[in-house]
């Protein structure tokens, strides 16, 4: 009975005790709160990515475009936030009176550049959003991320910028191809650098892959698998249709995800 109380009251102590709680916490593995935030970020990034791939092209689209349009427009309002009231190291100039259509052109392309927080955030949702969405739209209809596709997406969110900002008056086409081409130009020049030092980075991203493909004799599909970027980071996520998408036939099919089943250290984060 002394021993009884004697550990109902050791409970109620450590209950009272903010550190020994904490303690208590840590000991069980809880204490660092970081590595629990990560791990839930973490797990619904995967899901999301999981979820992402088995829509149709149309479905992952509008998504795309969604998230890059609200990642630019919060992008586009601190910016034009932090440049409002004066602090701008280039102000928004007023038009003159009477100007001619050249002039109120200069003017529109000033306040593009340079304009409020409502107006940065409009101008920078609209070229991401198209960005994001047209790359993703190429990407599934070439199977692989290229310069094409990224010079296409830069294409056309260079243009719809150039409309929705009023940089095309008073020659809209022309200005919205014009600002197009110098985007892809700019956009497939950075696509071609970073890839050439990125390359063999890359390699690093198939290591599992490609050893899981060596042992059950199909490493003649690792290109595949490059294709399609389904890099080691996609293992856990490998479905028959992703598999299909990127030209693999039948057998070989359920050989790897038979393989990837029944080893779990494949599919392991490292």
């Amino acid at each position: 009975m002394a021993d009884g109380k004697r550990g109902k009251g050791s409970a109620v102590a450590m209950a009272a005790s903010p550190s020994s709680a904490a303690m208590a916490r840590g000991s069980r593995g809880g204490g660092n709160l970081l590595e629990e935030w990560s791990a839930r970020v973490k797990a619904i990034e995967t899901g999301f990515r999981g979820w992402m791939a088995k829509q149709p092209i149309h479905v992952e689209a509008a998504v795309t475009t969604a998230v890059g349009a609200v990642q630019g427009g919060a992008l586009g309002g601190l910016m034009g936030s932090l440049t409002a009231d004066g602090g701008s190291p280039f102000p928004v100039p007023q038009p003159p009176p009477n100007a001619n259509p050249q002039a109120m052109a200069s003017f529109k392309q000033a306040q593009a550049l340079a304009g409020g927080p409502l107006v940065q955030a409009r101008n920078f949702a609209v070229m991401t959003g198209a960005n994001a969405g047209i790359s993703c739209v190429m990407r599934r209809i070439r199977g692989k991320e290229d310069i094409e596709g990224s010079m296409a997406a830069a294409f056309g969110s260079g243009a719809l910028f150039s409309i929705v900002s009023g940089m095309g008056t008073p020659n809209p086409v022309v200005n919205a191809i014009t600002t197009g081409v110098a985007f892809a130009v700019f956009q497939g020049g950075f696509f071609m650098i970073g890839q050439k030092f990125s390359k063999p980075q890359s390699e690093a991203y198939y290591s599992r892959t490609r050893s899981m493909l060596q042992q059950l004799g199909l490493q003649k599909y690792e290109k595949n698998f490059k294709k399609g970027l389904l890099t080691d980071q996609t293992l856990p996520l490998l479905t028959d249709s992703a598999l299909r998408d990127v030209k693999i036939p039948p057998g070989p099919r359920l050989l790897i995800l038979d393989q990837i089943k029944r080893d779990p250290e494949l599919v392991q984060s490292k």
